[in-house]
């Protein structure tokens, strides 16, 4: 999934309840929902973020050497500037592309 380019707001926003609410008629469904689409992607950062920080890894014998190499810096910059996983997941719900499925449901 692109991150990158999502419509989701990097500062707080108070959303309508009844939009969040509207699929599921229940805001507590609705919240658990986005909130494990939120784990989900928060995951799916750090692993992204942690493969291309191992591209610029300079692994050294003694521990008292620190390096701070450029690209590094830009890279961890970049990711802390993107939305939270919180509002990315709020905007994907509202923007109907998360998918969801209630077994109790199906089971009637």
């Amino acid at each position: 999934m692109d991150y990158k380019n999502t419509k989701a707001p990097n500062t707080t926003v108070t959303y309508d309840k009844n939009k969040i609410e509207a699929p599921t008629n229940n805001i507590y469904e609705a919240i658990t929902i986005i909130a494990k689409r939120a784990d989900q992607i928060s995951i799916d950062l750090k692993n992204e973020l942690v493969e291309k920080l191992e591209e610029f890894a300079t692994y050294t014998d003694s521990l008292d050497e620190v390096f701070e190499n450029k690209e590094q810096i830009e890279v961890s910059k970049f990711y802390e500037k993107l939305p939270k996983p919180t509002a990315i997941a709020v905007q994907e719900w509202l923007d109907d592309k998360i998918y969801y499925r209630n077994p109790e449901e199906i089971q009637k």
